[in-house]
């Protein structure tokens, strides 16, 4: 009987559209990034700690007020002495500047358009956003999954350290490719 009245709220809800605020669910999203090491490959990582929330409008496909807080020190590349010296000062000093934060501006298109915090400056960068569409899942949660996709430039945020190499190049590359996976579940 249970789960028949489960199903019934599903196929309800499903039906319905739903505008309202949702909060990150961090067991399904990611903040991900990747860089060039030695101009020859790629280090990916990640933070393992952070919180979001944004309003969205199913009727409308609306999404407004879109923030994200990530915590520095929870970085993690799978190095763990590659993770200490970026919490070091050489690059994001996660003693000074313990967060990272992203307030959108607005969406146009498939642009998302926000300001971004690192290291006590912030930016206006402009992301590839893509809508992955809402669904209900089996328990009943309204879900919205969303993507943000874009490159920095590292330098701009006072990330500066390197090492040249002898044969041409350096250890580090300037520029950072980000890719942020979003899942929000419907506040009750």
């Amino acid at each position: 009987m249970k789960i028949v009245k489960l199903g019934l709220i599903s196929i309800l809800a499903a039906g319905a559209l739903f505008a309202g605020t949702y909060d990150v669910d961090k067991d399904h999203s990611n903040v991900g990034f990747k860089v060039k090491h030695l101009m020859i490959s790629s280090v990916t990582g990640k933070f393992d700690k952070f919180t979001g929330s944004f309003e969205y409008d199913e009727k409308t496909n609306t999404l407004e007020n879109l923030t994200g807080n990530v915590v520095v020190a929870s970085i993690n590349t799978e190095n763990e002495k590659r993770d200490k010296h970026l919490r070091s000062e050489d690059f994001f000093d996660a003693a000074s500047f313990p967060h990272l934060t992203f307030t959108l501006d607005k969406i146009e298109d498939d642009k998302a358009y926000g300001k971004l915090t690192m290291r006590g400056v912030t930016k206006e960068v402009a992301l590839d956003f893509e809508n992955n569409g809402t669904v209900v899942d089996p328990w009943g949660n309204r879900r919205v999954g969303l993507s943000l996709s874009g490159k920095i430039n590292r330098k701009d945020y006072g990330l500066n350290w390197n090492k040249a190499l002898e044969a041409g190049g350096v250890v580090v590359g300037e520029t950072v490719k980000i890719n942020v996976d979003l899942e929000g579940i419907l506040a009750k």
